[in-house]
């Protein structure tokens, strides 16, 4: 399947980088490179994960790097990263679920 990194989980990884390498930016560098992969991981069993507890949706699931949420819709062509972030937070509001497509 193909990945597909919306905007938001971009700017997600851009904040968990900038974040990290206030104090390492190598292994800031090598974190997000992690999480990358970890998605990638996903879009190749993408039911595999689970479904968002807060969402209740089965084709919106979620990874876990260590305590990273990797948080991805399930469509018939691609998997759509929709946000990462740090799971002691709550899900965030603006996370995309619906562009229009039915739930599969």
């Amino acid at each position: 399947m193909k990945l597909r990194w919306l905007p938001l989980a971009l700017s997600d990884l851009d904040g968990i980088r900038s974040y990290i390498a206030e104090d390492d930016p190598a292994a800031a560098r090598r974190w997000v490179t992690r999480l990358q992969a970890r998605a990638r991981t996903a879009a190749s069993a993408p039911m595999a994960g689970r479904v968002v507890p807060e969402l209740d949706r089965h084709d919106v699931r979620e990874v876990f790097l260590r305590s990273y949420r990797i948080v991805y819709r399930v469509l018939n062509a691609e998997i759509q990263v929709l946000t990462v972030f740090e799971g002691h937070r709550l899900f965030p509001r603006d996370a995309a679920v619906d562009d229009g497509e039915p739930d599969q």
